[in-house]
């Protein structure tokens, strides 16, 4: 007598959770771009952060998911990754400074558009002024060696050169200006609200990240400004 076997089907297998704190596994991607590119963003806050001296790869690793042997492949060693952070702050800063269509405004309509626009980039990424900050206690030592952050920054003197030279054409501005000097006194004042927010808010007892205390900045700033280039 025939006996009907029933196969029977094997259970699903149930994958085992990831124990609590585990390593995650690289993150795995076809596209470079777009890793570079979150490794620099991450980068960018532990080296704003912590400084190049204090900064670490593991975690920059563990953060992006991607591997030390892949951040080293991209940008050659950690010294390469916090110059390439560098390169990267100053890039999106000059570019969208280069967008504030500065030529086809009247010379004080341009003036205040641009110390407006650093006062808020400035304020809006504290990280940039952190890393610059950091650069400074290195003595310019890994900006001195980027071409790119060099050539980056000469766009940023020209445009204050035109600006200020039709100034002087249109006879709004003062004679003997140098466009080094004004672009100088926009970083002071703008970046010194970002620098010292804690130790000056501190010291003298008020919150300097209130939006009235940066309102009134914001104005003092673009006043002081323009009245230092408008002619008497």
């Amino acid at each position: 007598m025939n006996q009907t076997v029933q196969k029977v089907k094997p259970a699903a297998t149930r994958k085992t959770p990831p124990a609590r704190g585990a390593r995650k596994e690289p993150l795995r991607t076809n596209d470079p771009d777009r890793t570079m590119a979150n490794i620099l963003d991450v980068a960018k806050q532990e080296f704003a952060e912590k400084g190049l001296a204090g900064a670490r790869i593991d975690e920059i690793a563990d953060a992006t998911q991607t591997s030390k042997r892949m951040i080293y492949y991209y940008f050659g060693s950690k010294e390469g990754l916090y110059t390439a952070v560098l390169e990267a702050s100053y890039r999106e800063m000059r570019t969208h400074e280069a967008d504030l269509d500065l030529e086809n405004l009247d010379p004080v309509e341009a003036l205040r558009r641009l110390v407006e626009y650093t006062f808020d980039h400035h304020r809006e990424h504290e990280d940039y002024i952190r890393l610059v900050m950091n650069e400074n206690i290195n003595r310019g030592q890994y900006l001195a060696q980027s071409p790119e952050i060099q050539a980056l920054n000469v766009p940023a003197i020209s445009a204050i050169e035109s600006l200020y030279r039709r100034g002087l054409a249109s006879g709004v501005f003062r004679p003997g200006l140098d466009p080094l000097d004004i672009h100088a006194s926009i970083s002071a004042l703008t970046f010194f609200n970002v620098s010292n927010r804690h130790t000056f808010g501190l010291i003298f007892k008020f919150d300097a990240a209130s939006p009235d205390w940066i309102a009134l900045r914001r104005r003092s700033v673009v006043e002081t400004i323009e009245r230092f280039l408008l002619a008497l």
